[in-house]
């Protein structure tokens, strides 16, 4: 009874499942990893702590991008933009956390402001000493952007291929600007050689450990949220706005408004996957707004299936674990691998693993219920005929005899 009541209104089974294998993930990965030894096979050691969170924070990048691209259809080509834009503020928080212990010692300014002679720290960096004002920055940095852009695209009712080409556009562009030194954000380079996190050395097990969980809870979270979201009856005008647009705004609605508040709150998603992932690779630079990337998250989305909730976190986590195969084994053979799956998926499974899975179990049951029961064997007759019970007795004597 009470688990019904928490988990009721859009927590199905496989969201339900979902949630318990993150939790679960979020106990057994830092107890494997500092609580069983190195000599056993059950260690997990620090590199693979340290990639599964990734992974995850790539599932909720993909999560967020299904919350507008599978209920809302607006299919994003630069959400990559409002991932790295997240990671940008934990970077600017972790590299003020450095302070004297950089390379050129200077308290305030990080090391590349004092390679490039910068005399004062600029006004923008400006509170990011604090660990507050980077939590809200995180949300509010992309979730401005992105309310900004959609302000400017969806009243002027920029739809279809044009609102994924003005996407790429945006991600582009900022790509461009992050490359510029005097921007100070790091140029080329970007940001790293990070030291701790809120007093903890990023280097200790503990933190990675610690990260991982908090990867696991904060993806648990957001599955939560965009389940509620989407079951909700503003979930269901999302889909309407995406089924029939026309439709929806000749009823009385304003579809540029639901599709504003999708997209806004689908890029602070994405902020945060984005904080979430600087402090465990160790680096943020401008290649994080590359388009390519953008690309790779529709495909992941694509992959798991999309207008699903575990769709998008299956193939996030399926496609880069092969990513993370390929590069080591076959490190020329992985673009090609990435082309042809998306190919394949396009073609052969356009409702993606999830989808298949779905179809599978549906043709499963009618098979079921329509199996033809076996007939009932029919009883046992005689050449001669029905086999007559013999009379005797008085039903004997009773019966009357032929006349001589």
């Amino acid at each position: 009874m009470i688990f019904s009541r928490l988990f009721s209104g859009g927590l199905d089974r496989r969201v339900l499942l979902l949630l318990i294998l993150l939790v679960a993930a979020a106990i057994a990965v830092p107890v494997l990893n500092l609580a069983v030894p190195p000599s056993s096979s059950f260690h997990m050691p620090p590199h693979a702590v340290a990639l599964l969170g990734k992974y995850l924070c790539y599932a909720m990048l993909a999560l967020s991008l299904d919350l507008v691209w599978g209920y809302c259809g607006i299919l994003s080509l630069g959400h990559g933009a409002f991932f790295a834009i997240g990671g940008y503020a934990m970077g600017m928080y972790l590299m003020r956390q450095i302070g004297s212990r950089g390379v050129y010692g200077h308290p305030v300014l990080p090391d590349f402001m004092v390679f490039l002679n910068w005399k004062e720290l600029p006004w923008y960096w400006y509170g990011f000493d604090q660990f507050w004002f980077v939590a809200l920055m995180v949300m509010l940095a992309p979730g401005l952007l992105a309310f900004a852009f959609g302000w400017l695209a969806f009243r002027s009712r920029v739809t279809g291929v044009y609102l994924s080409i003005i996407t790429q556009a945006m991600t582009y562009a900022l790509l461009l600007a992050f490359f510029r030194n005097d921007m100070g954000f790091g140029g080329n380079n970007g940001l790293t050689d990070f030291k701790d996190i809120l007093g903890f050395s990023l280097q200790a097990p503990a933190t990675r450990a610690a990260l991982f969980s908090t990867s696991a809870l904060m993806l648990a979270l957001a599955v939560v949220a965009t389940a509620r979201l989407v079951s909700s009856k503003y979930g269901k005008l999302m889909v309407a706005v995406r089924d029939a647009e026309s439709r929806t705004r000749f009823l009385g609605w304003r579809p540029e408004n639901i599709k504003l508040l999708a997209f806004t709150i689908s890029a602070v998603m994405a902020g945060i996957a984005g904080a979430l992932y600087v402090p465990q690779v160790g680096i943020i630079n401008p290649s994080e707004f590359a388009p390519a990337n953008s690309i790779e998250v529709v495909i992941w989305t694509a992959v798991g299936g999309r207008g699903t909730i575990v769709g998008p976190v299956i193939g996030a986590i399926a496609v880069n674990w092969g990513k993370s195969w390929f590069t080591a084994a076959l490190p020329e053979v992985w673009l090609f691998a990435l082309g042809g799956l998306f190919i394949a998926v396009t073609l052969l499974m356009p409702k993606g693993i999830v989808g298949v899975w779905e179809q599978w179990r549906s043709s499963l049951k009618a098979r079921r219920r329509v199996a033809p029961v076996p007939p009932a064997e029919p009883p046992a007759v005689s050449p001669s005929g029905p086999a007559a019970a013999p009379v005797t007795g008085p039903a004997l004597a009773a019966r009357p005899q032929p006349a001589e």
